[in-house]
């Protein structure tokens, strides 16, 4: 009697599944831990959220979360509209900045750590769910938006700020990915939330009411393009990442070196001090 012996391709187990992204999102919040976010968007970005609470009409004693929350800058101002608020994030390490800014602004908030793929709140918890360049960097698109709308109540607003491709943060991720290792099969670039349709086929039916403007981050901080690219290599996460996986290869430092200070320089930053523009869309719907 001979045995017969079927090969056959086995899939990934749900465990497998599972540790690998447990493994990627401990990336992430390293990533995000790294350099000096808080600082970064308060030198930068803090005034974006003020814009995006407005956006949501945000009101006294509605429940909010700010999904991806970093150190606040969405968070505080809604709380000093007399909301209630929430403020969620994967790296809780950037809390402290957080707590200390919302100290200072007398703004009294909670401070979660959560994976806004599986955002640890009951089903229709909050009357307004906001995000500014926050979960666009989840890795899963499709599962972050299903969240966002799952934990928002019926007839609750949904409010989202986001890099654009074509902008110049989006221009800056495309700038670096030559750089980077390849994503994990399913993982999407971050601008395409900047993107209109992108955001129309995430959100789809599981919204009404929405309304997409595209807009821009006036930005007068940097003269040059080498003194940008030395201020997102020192304070900003991905670009550090970018940095750290390629820092035994000379070469490929220099020429990202070179390619990130042309970026500047494209963008305008030519010595005279003029500002520049950072592109965004804004999305707000109602469940």
């Amino acid at each position: 009697m001979t045995d017969t012996v079927t090969t056959t391709t086995t899939p990934a187990a749900p465990a497998d599944a599972a540790a690998a992204d447990r493994a990627l999102k401990a990336k992430h919040r390293a990533m995000w831990a790294s350099g000096d976010y808080p600082t970064l968007a308060s030198d930068l970005i803090w005034s974006l959220g003020a814009r995006l609470v407005a956006a949501a009409d945000v009101r006294p004693a509605e429940r909010v979360l700010d999904v991806a929350a970093g150190s606040g800058n969405v968070a505080i101002p809604a709380a000093l509209r007399g909301a209630t608020v929430v403020a969620s994030d994967l790296t809780p390490e950037l809390f402290d900045a957080g707590r200390r800014l919302a100290t200072e602004a007398g703004a009294e908030l909670e401070w979660r750590e959560a994976d806004a793929e599986a955002l640890p709140f009951g089903d229709a918890s909050f009357d307004a769910v906001l995000s500014c360049v926050g979960v666009m960097f989840a890795p899963h698109h499709e599962r972050a938006a299903g969240e966002l709308v799952r934990v928002v109540k019926p007839g609750g607003r949904i409010g989202l700020l986001s890099w654009t491709p074509e902008g110049f943060i989006g221009r800056m991720f495309a700038a670096m990915k030559p750089f980077n290792a390849p994503p994990p099969a399913g993982v999407q670039p971050p601008p395409l939330w900047g993107d209109e349709q992108h955001v129309r086929e995430l959100l789809g039916e599981q919204v009404a009411e929405l309304s997409m403007e595209r807009g821009a981050l006036v930005v007068d901080r940097f003269r040059t393009g080498e003194e940008l690219r030395d201020y997102f290599k020192a304070n900003y996460g991905p670009t550090i990442a970018v940095y750290g996986r390629i820092a035994d290869d000379p070469v490929q430092v220099r020429a990202l070196d070179d390619a990130l200070a042309a970026l500047g320089r494209d963008a305008g930053l030519d010595g005279s001090g003029r500002p520049i523009e950072w592109e965004y869309l804004l999305v707000t719907a109602q469940r």
